[in-house]
């Protein structure tokens, strides 16, 4: 018998294991295998989302990814749209979300989403970018906006990491976000952020992550990063794990009457 103990596997293993496929919005495959976790916030957006959908008529889920989180909604509202900007989710998306009666509209831009003016009562938006100015004109007066976003020092440390420039929307901030809402006139009702962090304990689950956040390194690729991807994994071997800013901020808006 070998009794030699490995630890790890090689660097050209871990990048065969961040080669699995992606559907949706989950990043379940990597929480499920305990390979990233992401600490817990002092707030919960599934319970600050949830009472205004049951008091809402009609409510519209920005950038659905594949319908997971509005799925754990329902009962829905009777006239409940989804958007999604991400091409190989909008099938997925539709799948799972035609059976609840919502409807998935492709968009491409932020500012002109194919949708009626004055049409919700409530808008929630978890993680996607948007234009306060089509936020505005989509909610019916006295209707509600939730937003939970990553903030831009979000992930900040795998640009330095691996030598890459920061991200476009790096000065992204609750500040910044809540001054557009209110010169578009909405009243904030509610405000909160915070900084926990995201854990990586192999280098296949980070490269894993950067293939899909491709916002965050916009040239990345394994070619590419090779090298200071080879670093990160012996890091990882010695320290066991590798932490990067979980920037998260939170507002909730109201359209005033009148």
């Amino acid at each position: 018998m070998n009794n030699h103990y490995m630890d790890k596997l090689t660097f050209e293993q871990y990048m065969e294991l961040s080669k699995e496929s992606f559907s949706g919005w989950d990043f379940g495959w990597l929480e499920r295998t305990g390979r990233m976790a992401v600490g817990t916030l002092s707030w919960n957006y599934y319970n600050e989302v949830l009472p205004y959908v049951r008091a809402s008529k009609s409510m519209l889920d920005m950038g659905t990814g594949g319908g997971e989180f509005l799925r754990l909604l329902q009962p829905l509202p009777r006239i409940t749209y989804a958007t999604e900007g991400y091409l190989p989710n909008i099938e997925v998306a539709k799948a799972a979300l035609s059976p609840y009666g919502v409807e998935v509209i492709p968009v491409d831009e932020d500012e002109h989403l194919p949708l009626a003016s004055e049409q919700f009562d409530l808008i929630i938006n978890r993680h996607e970018s948007y234009a306060a100015s089509e936020v505005w004109r989509l909610l019916r007066p006295g209707g509600i906006f939730i937003t939970q976003q990553c903030g831009g020092q979000n992930d900040i440390e795998l640009n330095g990491w691996l030598g890459a420039p920061p991200p476009e929307h790096f000065q992204w901030s609750l500040s910044t976000a809540a001054d557009q809402l209110a010169e578009q006139s909405f009243e904030i009702l509610r405000t909160k952020a915070e900084a926990t962090h995201t854990r990586f304990f192999d280098i296949g689950a980070l490269v894993y992550y950067l293939n899909i956040i491709q916002w965050q390194i916009e040239d990345f690729s394994e070619a590419r990063y090779q090298k200071p991807l080879e670093a990160l994994h012996e890091r990882l071997g010695k320290d066991g794990y590798l932490d990067t800013t979980c920037d998260r901020f939170l507002i909730a808006a109201r359209k005033p009457m009148g």
